[in-house]
């Protein structure tokens, strides 16, 4: 969510950047035309409470020289009704405010490429080499199934498309990786945090774009109402709403392994078989918290760690910058980190992170004071590692002509040291 008052001041940099983001910038207007009639019921208000209060006075002077004070208290007698009106028109207006508020984009940064959709998001630096196959590449599910360690038949029977049974030392990788990503996430300095899984709606609205709440988020009957969580950072920054973080404790670092749950809905739909694109899966995740001018850093450094990961795995990675009309309303920046699949001769996300600058924090209501004065910090997010992406990576990367499947070098202590998949007898 923006701040109203650069909003007032600048609001010409906001229609100029909601047409980088190839959307309606009358929505200034309109929201600069709701806030000034707000600020009027607000003034009228606050003159009427000190009417009240100075007729009140009045009164009491009045009596004290014993004179009438008729004409007074009749006066005093209409102000509450006038207020109470005014006050509720007041409170309409500004629920009002809100909700037109949060369609206003964050200002995107300079280094954002300007691109309507995601067909113009832009190729940036690339790890790893990629290997060339000299027998018929498969897919990731054929791999799992022909090793007997997956299978999405019976899970498509018991919960539908978008969830899978994994086993046996598949399964037991799954839970290397996130002993992995874990390990170097806290050697980063990063403070590992067990969260919760649902979370009441109303956070979910603060930590999350209008859309992705719509096309994401599993609501949960209850009251009040809940959500599941479609990755950790809505539990690990949802932590903070309507906190003022003392100074001292930034940067806050934090990081989490979880299960996440979509639904995936829109135009990439859901997978019928397969771990790429399932309602369920685990995730790596980790927030920061900061000061302002340390954010731009902090991208840099989350960045980084999700490439180490990968380079660690030795996986040909890639990173993707999204462009303007690809980016989520609340960010300034992301980036996307996409590793090759040699089935699809293309790379497939496995990573994304983001700098959110003051956007998300000013809709939670997440402060902090510098010098005396209340601000606003930054919030960044990035994910270290989601599991069912990596291991299609793995599968399809490290395969041997005769079946097996090579585990990662990083990994092998995980797994007592074994350095391949094969078919269990």
């Amino acid at each position: 969510m923006i701040d109203i008052k650069n909003l007032r001041e600048n609001p010409e940099l906001y229609k100029e950047n909601a047409k980088k983001k190839f959307k309606d910038s009358k929505t200034v207007d309109s929201v600069l035309r709701i806030d000034s009639e707000w600020r009027k019921l607000k003034l009228e208000a606050d003159n009427l409470r000190s009417g009240r209060n100075k007729i009140s006075e009045e009164i009491n002077q009045a009596k004290k020289k014993r004179k009438s004070a008729d004409s007074l208290i009749k006066k005093a007698k209409e102000i509450p009704k006038k207020l109470e009106h005014v006050e509720q028109r007041e409170k309409e207006i500004y629920e009002k405010l809100k909700l037109e508020i949060v369609k206003i984009p964050n200002i995107i940064s300079k280094r954002v490429p300007i691109g309507k959709d995601e067909n113009h998001n832009v190729e940036g630096e690339k790890f790893g080499k990629i290997d060339k196959k000299d027998f018929e590449v498969k897919n990731h599910v054929e791999i799992a199934e022909q090793l007997g360690m997956a299978d999405f038949d019976s899970s498509s029977r018991v919960s539908g498309t978008g969830f899978y049974y994994l086993e046996g030392d598949l399964a037991l990788m799954n839970a290397a990786l996130i002993n992995y990503a874990r390990d170097i996430m806290i050697e980063r300095g990063f403070r590992y945090v067990e969260t919760p899984l649902m979370l009441n709606e109303e956070i979910i609205d603060k930590v999350t774009d209008l859309n992705d709440k719509k096309l994401q988020i599993y609501l949960v009957d209850d009251n009040p109402k809940k959500a599941l969580i479609g990755t950790s950072e809505h539990s690990l920054i949802g932590r903070f709403v309507g906190r003022e973080i003392n100074e001292k404790d930034l940067p806050i670092k934090h990081t989490s392994y979880s299960m996440c749950f979509r639904k995936e809905i829109g135009s990439h739909g859901i997978d019928e078989k397969g771990l790429y694109r399932t309602h369920q899966f685990n995730k790596i995740e980790m927030i920061v918290v900061c000061k302002p001018e340390q954010s731009e850093k902090f991208f840099e450094e989350i960045k980084k760690i999700t490439i180490e990961i990968f380079k660690g795995l030795e996986i040909p990675i890639r990173v993707l910058k999204i462009c303007s009309g690809d980016l989520g309303d609340l960010k300034y920046e992301q980036v996307d980190i996409e590793a090759w699949s040699p089935r699809q001769k293309k790379y497939f996300e496995v990573g994304s992170c983001s700098n959110l600058t003051d956007a998300q924090a000013r809709k939670l209501g997440i402060s902090t004071r510098i010098k005396g004065e209340r601000i606003t910090p930054h919030t960044l997010n990035n994910t270290a590692l989601a599991t069912s992406r990596a291991l299609v990576a793995i599968l399809e990367n490290n395969q041997q002509k005769d079946g097996s499947v090579k585990i990662p070098k990083v990994l092998q202590k995980y797994l007592g040291g074994k350095k391949f998949l094969k078919m269990e007898k």
